[in-house]
């Protein structure tokens, strides 16, 4: 059998959709289950934190204003134990300047940065390219 992390099949690969806003969380899970990936997903930061930790997704889209914990503390949460290698993707409808986005992209999970409104084609594009898939 091959090695999933390497087979380049997006049903192999699990990504956990982090948003409080329901009709965004939907947004993200539709191009991504259109895209073949299985989903999970968390409404605020402490369901986020526990799906990482039993879950290890192959990989998060994070919004950064969250109830309970904030993206930021989830960030940070997981660069300290074995969830550490979960690349995390940052969607934020939050008016970010350059130097913060710079500032989150420096962060060691941190593989990309996208504001909303979210275009499902770049969505779609760079979970294939972070997760080295291929589209259907």
């Amino acid at each position: 059998m091959q090695n999933p992390a390497g087979s380049g099949d997006p049903a192999d690969k699990l990504v956990l959709i982090v948003d409080d806003d329901d009709s965004v969380r939907e947004l993200v899970e539709f191009i991504v289950k259109k895209e073949g990936f299985r989903v999970e997903k968390a409404a605020d930061g402490e369901v986020a934190l526990q799906k990482a930790r039993a879950l290890r997704p192959d990989l998060m889209l994070l919004d950064l204003m969250l109830p309970k914990y904030g993206g930021f503390e989830i960030l940070r949460e997981l660069q300290g134990d074995e969830t550490s290698s979960i690349p995390i993707v940052i969607i934020t409808g939050r008016y970010t300047d350059s130097s913060t986005a710079e500032m989150i992209k420096q962060e060691s999970n941190v593989k990309d940065f996208l504001e909303k409104p979210i275009k499902p084609q770049v969505l779609s594009a760079l979970i294939h390219k972070v997760l080295r898939t291929s589209k259907k």
